[in-house]
């Protein structure tokens, strides 16, 4: 297993926080990961976006100009990676934000309501997990108890109050997939 994931939106969507949480249920899944992410002035309100790799064998490069799987949180970020995604990979769009849909027919594209999902359980700022859920249900790239596992060690000491509004994020995201699967 080799997956390349490119995490983007807005600064201050969390696309940093879920690519870390990401990294780090895979270290615990015993997967070589490398998390790089993407700084300056992107940080205020322009697109912030981090690249995951999940492997099983030694990593080469953690930069990828052709990713294997792909969240777009918002219309920059759906306009600059739809193009790269390996033919075969996956896209993850917030539909909530995101009204452009994908042409692409050698990929898998899924449509997740993110931010409404997250307006719906309180709090606007979860888009990211419940994208992260669609992912890993979609994916199986790490699992869901790994995922917890490292959201519940990494999510900052001020922000603990919020871990089972995080967790149930994470579920709703799976829930989105499993109704697609379903038709």
């Amino acid at each position: 297993m080799h997956e390349q994931i490119i995490i983007s939106g807005f600064g201050g969507q969390g696309a940093l926080f879920a690519g870390q949480v990401l990294t780090y249920a895979g270290l615990k899944e015993g997967r070589n990961v490398t998390w790089l992410p993407s700084y300056g002035p992107e940080m205020r309100g322009g697109t912030a976006r981090c690249t995951v790799t999940l492997s099983d064998e030694p990593i080469g490069s953690p930069i990828t100009d052709s990713p294997t799987v792909v969240i777009a949180m918002n219309p920059p970020s759906m306009e600059m990676f739809e193009p790269r995604v390996k033919p075969g990979g996956f896209l993850f769009v917030n539909s909530s934000i995101v009204s452009t849909d994908s042409t692409r027919k050698d990929i898998t594209t899924i449509q997740v309501p993110a931010n409404d999902i997250a307006e719906e359980l309180g709090n606007e700022r979860m888009a990211n997990m419940v994208l992260l859920g669609a992912l890993i249900r979609a994916t199986g790239v790490i699992s869901m108890k790994s995922a917890t596992v490292a959201l519940e060690e990494n999510l900052p000491e001020r922000r603990r109050h919020l871990l089972p509004l995080n967790e149930k994020a994470l579920r709703q995201g799976a829930e989105v997939v499993e109704k697609v699967a379903r038709g």
